[in-house]
């Protein structure tokens, strides 16, 4: 449902994906009706514009959202487009209070309450909504990282960023690299290799953690939950044990091991790798891993081994940042890569009633998470008002 706005609201809600929606769910649960602001059209715009073999690495029991679970006829591992009909259906379920197509451009301190808001929130519209709370939920993976490669503007192939990827079929017959051996880098590799590339190259940097997706019918997202608490010396020792049985050897197919550091890349933003494919793609031949990029000349990309490839296009799968020094960089609230400093049911320092959700990348289960950090901001906010 829409909202027009123009009125001081208890909370504003910057983000209608799935962190934004869940708060303003719980919200609502608790009496509280948060609107929620999104430049985009229709809410889940992140999950519209994935590619389309995209399935949750998180089984469908695990992933669902405060006070609505995902339908199972949407089956076990959730595909992107059933990710978005469930926010569409979630969002009317709850009856969350929507002002889309209107981006947030900055968040900034009324230096006087007025009937007792703290904040105000500019929007590209010109206009201003004032709240007493504001939750930022606009999202870990906001902003792609784009390269910076020597050369890059001379490259005379076809360079594309994998947030505009959406199938490997436009490839058949033709040469691909993609760079990045994250989830997202290592999928797009598979699916052009399922989808028809001649040949598909994977350059590594640094060599992932690679898990299967379940194992004895038991998923990954299991031993996730499990050690999300734990000292990551302590996953880092244990998980450097398991990898010899539970991480695949690639080595002989030019996939280096792992190192022993699986948490500690975790607390850094790097999930390890889910299999859904790309073992059996390496070990098959038909998706390449080669060194990491070093420089591109003309229609050459140059590793940094000193080999040179010549591909019909580059796909760059090299990350994300969250992208919020323009709506709060001024308020002293970030740290470390930009991340808020606070999340969850802890407000920003030195900012009693701005709130952030979503901005980790936890290794037990992005949503999950989301649905948690949503109840204990709910249940704050409301403790407050």
């Amino acid at each position: 449902m829409e909202d027009s706005g123009g009125r001081t609201e208890e909370v504003v809600v910057v983000g209608a994906g799935p962190g934004g929606l869940a708060v303003a769910a719980a919200l609502r649960d608790r009496g509280v009706q948060a609107l929620v602001v999104d430049r985009a059209e229709q809410v889940g715009e992140s999950w519209r514009n994935h590619y389309d073999r995209l399935h949750l690495h998180t089984p469908r029991g695990w992933s669902h959202l405060p006070g609505y679970r995902i339908p199972r006829r949407f089956g076990r591992w959730v595909a992107r487009a059933d990710v978005v009909r469930y926010l569409e259906e979630y969002a009317r379920h709850h009856r969350v209070r929507l002002r889309l197509g209107t981006a947030v451009t900055r968040v900034e301190r009324l230096d006087a309450t007025d009937r007792g808001a703290r904040w105000v929130v500019h929007l590209a519209d010109g206009t201003d909504v004032r709240a007493r709370h504001v939750v930022i939920a606009t999202g870990y993976n906001h902003t792609p990282v784009e390269p910076t490669w020597p050369g890059l503007d001379g490259f005379t192939g076809e360079l594309v960023l994998a947030r505009d990827y959406r199938s490997g079929r436009p490839w058949a017959g033709r040469d691909v690299l993609v760079v990045g051996t994250g989830n997202t880098g290592t999928e797009i590799a598979t699916d052009l290799a399922e989808q028809g590339a001649t040949r598909v190259w994977l350059a590594v940097r640094t060599p992932p953690h690679i898990l299967s997706r379940t194992r004895f019918g038991v998923p990954a997202q299991a031993t996730g939950i499990a050690v999300r608490r734990l000292p990551p010396k302590v996953v880092d020792r244990v998980a450097g044990v398991l990898a010899a049985v539970q991480e695949p050897d690639l080595t002989e197919h030019g996939m280096p091991r792992a190192g022993r550091d699986l948490y500690s890349r975790v607390l850094e933003g790097r999930i390890p790798v889910q299999d859904v494919g790309v073992v059996g793609a390496i070990r098959s031949g038909r998706v390449e891993p080669v060194a990491a990029v070093e420089a591109m000349d003309g229609a050459d990309v140059v590793l940094s081994d000193g080999t040179r490839l010549t591909p019909d296009a580059v796909v760059v799968a090299t990350g994300y940042r969250a992208g919020l020094e323009p709506l709060v960089g001024h308020l002293g609230v970030l740290g470390e890569r930009g991340l808020p400093t606070t999340h969850g049911a802890e407000p920003a320092a030195g900012a009693p009633g701005l709130w952030f959700t979503g901005f980790t990348n936890p290794i037990s289960g992005m949503l999950r998470e989301l649905a948690i950090d949503a109840e204990k901001i709910a249940r704050a906010v409301t403790r407050t008002t």
